[in-house]
């Protein structure tokens, strides 16, 4: 009779995961696309990308403004609180006239009460050949302080879907008061 009665339980039990897994997989809102229906290829590429952006903070046409000014009772040294966002090209070159090949947009915040240093929300909208469309997307923290500091590549759009890596950024040039340079280079997985 005892054995019966586990064998029984068992049963049920197998019958209830059974019926419980299938459920799960058949939500409605979940499930396995292939890959091709989303412009996939199979296999993964690696590409290394070198970009300058020159910020002007000063003159009738900004790139980079501040939208929220530092909170005054903290270290004005690190401008603590402060947020910016910016519009700038992406040259080949760190010259200023070099051959443009795209956009940075993003959004910067002032985040740390003892160094320089921002989080960054950054999009690479590239315009030149097949790139032409595609961004690559970066967040992360920006130590200012730091000569190379490195920010995660988290995912782009076009041929830069599920995009991972990450980007090496270099200061070549800086007047706070008026431009900088900065140099990009980014690693990146991607379709």
């Amino acid at each position: 009779m005892a054995t019966q009665f586990l064998i029984l339980t068992l049963l049920i039990f197998c019958s209830t995961l059974t019926f419980t897994t299938a459920q799960d997989t058949d939500t409605g809102f979940v499930g396995s696309p292939d890959p091709k229906t989303l412009g996939l290829k199979k296999k993964k590429s690696f590409s290394h990308f070198r970009f300058y952006f020159h910020e002007r903070f000063s003159g009738s046409n900004p790139t980079s403004v501040f939208v929220v000014p530092p909170v005054p009772k903290f270290n004005s040294t690190t401008s603590f609180g402060t947020v910016g966002v910016l519009d700038t090209t992406l040259t080949v070159g760190p010259e200023p006239t070099s051959k443009v090949v795209g956009r940075i947009e993003g959004l910067v915040a002032a985040t740390s009460q003892r160094v320089f240093t921002l989080s960054v929300i950054l999009n690479f909208v590239l315009t030149e050949g097949k790139y032409n469309g595609s961004t690559i997307t970066l967040l992360g923290r920006n130590s200012i302080a730091q000569k190379i500091r490195e920010i995660p590549v988290i995912g782009g759009t076009g041929l830069f879907r599920f995009a991972t890596g990450y980007a090496e950024t270099n200061t070549i040039f800086l007047d706070p008061k008026t431009t900088d340079t900065i140099e990009y280079n980014i690693y990146v997985s991607h379709y």
